[in-house]
């Protein structure tokens, strides 16, 4: 697993899901700059985005509430947002590519 680990991953959250993509097939960019929202974690295609949320960064109510800010951005500006907890990334990885593969399936990434 380690050997799959690359430089773009900002924690080691990311690198899980990241190792998980590609294991899956399933292609992605990495710490892609957004006009007016900054980097996000994961973009599939051209509109899907997946964020990954530790509790060391995202439990605080001012980063509960930019984060909410950056997902009604997203929106706005035509993408669908997946957000998932480093939790459900280590207890529901199964669920999480389901997930993932579900809005695919679906065009969200399109």
């Amino acid at each position: 697993m380690l050997e799959a680990a690359t430089r773009a991953s900002e924690s080691g959250t990311e690198s899980l899901l990241s190792y998980d993509l590609r294991q899956a097939g399933i292609p992605f960019r990495q710490q892609v700059a957004i006009d007016q929202v900054g980097r996000v974690d994961f973009v599939l295609g051209s509109r899907l985005i997946v964020e990954v949320d530790s509790v060391a960064h995202h439990t605080s109510a001012e980063a509960y509430e930019r984060d909410r800010r950056r997902d009604a951005e997203l929106s706005r500006r035509g993408y669908r947002v997946l957000r998932f907890s480093y939790r459900q990334l280590i207890l529901m990885s199964t669920l999480v590519l389901e997930a993932i593969q579900a809005a695919l399936s679906r065009g969200d990434a399109e």
